[in-house]
């Protein structure tokens, strides 16, 4: 099927992000809350509590069941805002059809940041249960948008750039990371880990893909959160697939006098080494339940002062 182009040559581009991961030795990236009801003073509100702390904003793609705004119109909203955006597009829940008019629509506007996942399961208790769709696999989404960049008739968009998700974990010794190399080699050119708060576990896993000089090919964004309460980071340890919390940190949080306090220190002290560590291109912070903690916890870092 022949597939119309939708290209607008006057749109403008707003590339912060990709600018940065090719420039800054360590980008910082994180991203806002969404709900139903969100709209621009919503969206603008969020955006500004960021101020310069970091170089773009991912809008997820109705992650575990959330409904909210598509994640091309919030992606266009933060723009609106002054902030570039990483838009999300997820398999779940749509057919590679509809995913295509998302992948055209991002193109004319001129949003180049595209992180494609595959998306996750839909939490027990949400009613009516929403079949999943899958009609391709997240490696092919980025395939399907890597040939967006030189086929005429799939829009031509030369700027795309490409990202997906990995899970870092302990490599044991000669594991070869199948499907990172498979991502990469449809085209992704950056990938977002699953949320680790254990840095060793990631040093480690950065230190073996070094080894296997797949670096090289791709830049790496290590996920964390900021934890402002033990509630938040015993339901995300144990509700959200792929998320790896250190009991350390579980306990340091249910010592603390002062929870949210803690969680901004524990975060901080997890931004300064990621930032050493070899390989690695920058780090993906989001809050659990207080945005406000996220910019609190990279001031405290001292990796992006204002």
């Amino acid at each position: 099927m022949t597939i119309p182009s939708a290209r607008i040559d006057t749109r403008e581009t707003l590339s912060a992000f990709t600018d940065s991961i090719r420039s800054r030795d360590f980008v910082l990236t994180s991203e806002i809350f969404l709900q139903a009801r969100s709209g621009l003073p919503e969206v603008r509100a969020q955006v500004e509590l960021f101020g310069d702390r970091v170089d773009a904003i991912l809008v997820t793609d109705n992650q575990s069941g959330r409904i909210h705004m598509s994640s091309l119109a919030s992606a266009l909203m933060v723009r609106a805002c002054g902030m570039d955006a990483i838009m999300q597009i997820s398999c779940r829940n749509r057919n590679r059809i509809a995913i295509i008019g998302d992948l055209l629509g991002a193109g004319a506007h001129g949003i180049t940041s595209l992180q494609l996942v595959r998306g996750e399961r839909v939490p027990e208790g949400f009613e009516p249960r929403p079949p999943a769709v899958l009609d391709v696999t997240a490696t092919e989404l980025i395939a399907t948008a890597s040939r967006m960049k030189t086929e005429e008739d799939l829009g031509a968009y030369a700027d795309f750039f490409l990202g997906g998700v990995i899970t870092p974990h302990a490599p044991k010794p000669g594991w070869v990371p199948r499907k990172l190399v498979e991502k990469v080699d449809a085209g992704a050119q950056f990938l977002l880990t699953h949320t680790c708060l254990d840095m060793s576990l990631v040093s480690a896993y950065m230190k073996h893909l070094a080894s296997l000089h797949v670096l090289r090919r791709v830049n790496i964004i290590a996920t964390v959160a900021v934890l402002t309460s033990v509630e938040d980071a015993r339901w995300l340890r144990d509700n959200r697939p792929n998320v790896m919390i250190p009991k350390d940190v579980v306990n340091r949080l249910d010592r603390a006098a002062d929870a949210r306090a803690e969680g901004i220190a524990i975060c901080s002290e997890q931004l300064r080494a990621l930032a050493g560590i070899p390989g690695l291109s920058g780090a993906h912070v989001y809050a659990a339940t207080d945005l406000s903690a996220v910019p609190a916890a990279i001031g405290a870092s001292g990796i992006r002062p204002r």
